[in-house]
């Protein structure tokens, strides 16, 4: 007889290659991410910094850990990257209302990374992971913009692989003459 924990595992296995597949042929604007090659149910991810944002620049690593639940709790999402944020602890875990209580199972990786992504130009300081980050977001605005902008730098140094920067963003170049 087939056990109950194998079944749930392999619907969950299922449930991760579908989101695999939507996340490949349509995925959304700044966002990546795919299972690890020897195990579906841990994922890498990458979310770049949301425009118009003191993120805007940034390239940061997080990992999902899915469990045999998955979709009817949530994985496990942290930051591998260091992060200064007010929903984000410093071991990288988040404080996000969609992976705690307001989980849906209608959610997928693709939602769940997209509400990644808006945190962090949309940080909820009432309910804060990180006590500095938000009384900095609400009582000084030049420091946290400050402190994240080293934020970002630190991605492109811990993730150089990740960063392609077209010219025409970058700094402006000087142009050598002979």
């Amino acid at each position: 007889m087939v056990s109950s924990h194998y079944i749930a595992w392999v619907a969950a296995k299922r449930r991760l290659i579908r989101d695999f597949k939507r996340l490949a042929s349509d995925p959304p604007i700044g966002i990546s991410g795919s299972p690890n090659p020897d195990n579906i149910m841990i994922w890498n991810a990458v979310i770049f910094g949301p425009p118009d944002t003191p993120f805007e620049d940034g390239s940061f690593r997080l990992t999902l850990t899915f469990s045999d639940s998955y979709p009817n709790k949530p994985p496990t999402v942290r930051f591998v990257s260091k992060m200064f944020h007010p929903n984000i602890y410093a071991n990288g875990e988040l404080c996000l209302d969609i992976l705690q209580n307001r989980w849906s199972p209608t959610y997928d990786v693709a939602a769940i990374l997209t509400s990644v992504q808006s945190l962090l130009n949309d940080p909820n300081p009432a309910s804060p992971a990180n006590v500095d980050a938000a009384q900095l977001f609400k009582e000084n605005s030049k420091e946290y913009e400050r402190r994240v902008k080293q934020t970002v730098e630190q991605s492109w140094i811990d993730n150089p692989d990740e960063i392609d920067i077209e010219p025409s963003t970058s700094a402006p170049v000087q142009a050598v003459t002979a």
